[in-house]
């Protein structure tokens, strides 16, 4: 049997989950998972180029040392396994998101993590850059795990919706018949705006389990305007990322209501996730939910979320058999096994492509 890598790093610019999967039927066999955190100075420059602080060398080099560190996840995930690197049939990368617009004259899509330094260091072949070809059918490009979501979590007894809770929330909904088509949708920031108002504020990276939100409490005013937002009113297809929802976009926010501590800024960002989330499920009653991502972890968002969803169950994919932490490195190990045998791996009801796509460039080892 076959098995495969899948490399993610998201928009919370952390680091990268890697993971040693195989597939049998709709069914995974994770073999091995590691975890390649950022270098501080490296992340730190990710997050000025991703403001679009970055000159066309700058964006070049970090393009090669990206490929280098997600090259270093893979060698470290097959180093944790006990299968030869002649079981791996190729390596899925999504790559480190610098810019996503897949609005506009002329949409466009930016990963970095140079796939050719992946496949020559790793002597694996790599599938990358998976977004695009979806947007050149039409499509947002994202996002892309519903596809996954769909072929792996789906029930026949059940609807289900998938939550993910990285630096941008998204969902999938999917309808427990087979029939009715997959909604899925990025509904706005997770984590990615916490993070950044915990690292401007207090020199870390993140709110560890919430602590600091949890000493805040939620200012109305301000979340009324950061709820006005229009991304939160705009019907699906749609997809966003830190180039709309980041530092800047809070500062202007909290530039109208002065005086606010900086723990009630924390606190009103994390009910934006869970408002703005909440607002936006097709149909909230009846379902389970599943959640999935960092913001899994963070027992304050996950204590608000069902106090705002009472007539929802809301568990994690562990209950499905999946780590929540792996659900996304799984899905690009899928999503590049889908390129390789020439399937396609976008779902166009959710992207709004104009048909199923084969996705990614392959590598070659």
């Amino acid at each position: 049997m076959d098995a495969w890598i899948g490399l993610m790093s998201g928009t919370s610019m952390d680091g990268i989950d890697a993971v040693l999967v195989s597939f049998q039927g709709n069914s995974t066999q994770i073999h091995a998972s590691h975890t390649l955190p950022y270098p501080d100075e490296f992340r730190h420059r990710l997050l000025a180029a991703s403001q679009n602080h970055a000159a066309p060398d700058e964006i070049g080099e970090l393009d090669t040392l990206a490929g280098t560190l997600f090259a270093q996840a893979a060698a470290e995930v097959i180093r944790h396994s006990d299968l030869p690197i002649t079981a791996i049939r190729a390596i899925g990368s999504h790559g480190q998101t610098l810019r996503h617009q897949p609005t506009g004259a002329a949409p466009f899509t930016i990963q970095i993590g140079n796939p050719s330094v992946i496949s020559e260091t790793t002597g694996i072949t790599t599938v990358a850059d998976f977004r695009r070809r979806d947007m050149a059918a039409g499509g947002q490009g994202a996002p892309l795990v519903p596809a996954f979501h769909k072929a792996f979590f789906s029930s026949d007894t059940e609807d289900r919706c998938i939550l993910n809770l990285g630096g941008i929330a998204n969902i999938s909904w999917i309808p427990s018949n087979g029939i009715n088509p997959v909604t899925g949708f990025d509904t706005g920031p997770a984590n990615a705006l916490m993070d950044a108002w915990c690292l401007d504020q207090t020199g870390l990276p993140f709110d560890s389990d919430g602590h600091w939100a949890s000493e805040g409490t939620v200012n109305h005013d301000l979340l009324s305007d950061m709820l006005s937002d229009a991304y939160f009113s705009r019907k699906p297809p749609k997809s966003t990322g830190k180039e709309r929802f980041n530092l800047d976009w809070v500062k202007m926010q909290v530039s109208r209501h002065p005086e606010i501590p900086a723990e009630d800024i924390q606190r009103t960002l994390l009910q934006l996730t869970v408002e703005s989330l909440v607002s936006q499920l097709p149909r909230p009653r009846d379902v389970r939910i599943y959640a999935c991502g960092g913001g899994a972890r963070n027992p304050v968002l996950m204590a608000e979320l069902e106090r705002a969803l009472p007539e929802a169950r809301i568990l994690l994919t562990s209950e499905l058999g999946l780590d929540p932490q792996l659900v996304e490195p799984v899905a690009f190990a899928w999503l590049a096994k889908q390129a390789i045998e020439g399937m396609p791996g976008n779902l166009p009801e959710v992207t709004g492509a104009s048909g199923p796509r084969i996705l990614g460039a392959i590598y070659p080892a």
